[in-house]
């Protein structure tokens, strides 16, 4: 069962974390975000405070557990954002049809030829190193200059973010059972398709001008998958714009998903 957390007021918005992470991701955004919008902020299944289901080491089962969530809460026709992982999922929930605005924050599952070898073996090894140094991660997280190293993938400026939202993220990425089988599953899988379902609302891409996961080439290729979104460059963000750069990440969010809410007849 999916665990989540509400906050804020205003028109709904379900907030969907990235691999090996938590719904902790978002705190840099949720902030600028609750004055509008009542967040649902989830765990995905395996991770955080979400027991791990059956099929929740694949992208396919992540997604049916996600699209139920939905359904036992009556959510037909939310707003959605996603990171990494996350923004996938949101991409397919969009594609399969009967979600709201969809913001996908540098999608993974547009990889080509040798750049899924690149992410497969990158995240597989920075997922080792962690678990290897696991007792040393709080002291790493606080420390700019090896925080600046662990994180040089994942953002544009590492050594400016909070120490204790990197610990708590590195801590996860370590300790998550599902992550091996999640990154065989996204590296090996088929691509992401597209496109968006009639019934499903706007679609917005945004990427980080320096992702070093997935290279800026892919958003292209999202692009043409979803030939309906509009991409948004983050100019002075890597993989995680939400961290790189908040406020711009709130406002696209906002501005993308309008204060709507579609709701079943």
């Amino acid at each position: 069962m999916i665990d989540s957390e509400t906050k804020g007021s205003g028109p709904t918005l379900l907030l969907v974390h990235g691999l090996g992470s938590t719904r902790n991701a978002w705190a840099p955004v949720v902030p600028l975000l609750e004055p509008h919008r009542e967040l649902i902020i989830l765990d995905l299944p395996g991770h955080g405070a979400s027991a791990a289901e059956e099929d929740s080491g694949t992208f396919a089962g992540l997604v049916r557990s996600v699209r139920e969530f939905m359904d036992q809460h009556g959510l037909r026709g939310v707003d959605m954002a996603g990171s990494s992982l996350g923004a996938r999922i949101v991409l397919e929930l969009a594609r399969q049809g009967g979600v709201g605005a969809v913001v996908a924050l540098d999608p993974g599952g547009f990889w080509q030829g040798w750049e899924r070898t690149y992410a497969g073996t990158s995240l597989g090894a920075s997922v080792g190193m962690l678990r290897l140094s696991r007792p040393l991660i709080p002291t790493l997280a606080h420390n700019a200059v090896s925080r600046s190293a662990l994180l040089a993938q994942l953002s544009a400026r590492p050594w400016a973010l909070d120490g204790d939202l990197v610990e708590g993220e590195l801590k996860s990425l370590a300790e998550t059972r599902t992550v091996d089988a999640l990154i065989q599953d996204l590296t090996v899988g088929p691509a992401q398709e597209g496109p968006a379902a009639p019934d499903s609302g706007p679609v917005v891409i945004g990427w980080g001008a320096h992702d070093r996961l997935c290279l800026p080439q892919q958003a292209h290729r999202a692009e043409a998958a979803f030939p309906s979104a509009r991409l948004h460059w983050f100019k002075g963000s890597g993989h995680f714009p939400m961290w790189d750069e908040p406020e711009e990440t709130a406002q696209v969010i906002l501005d993308a998903t309008g204060g709507r809410w579609r709701s079943e007849p």
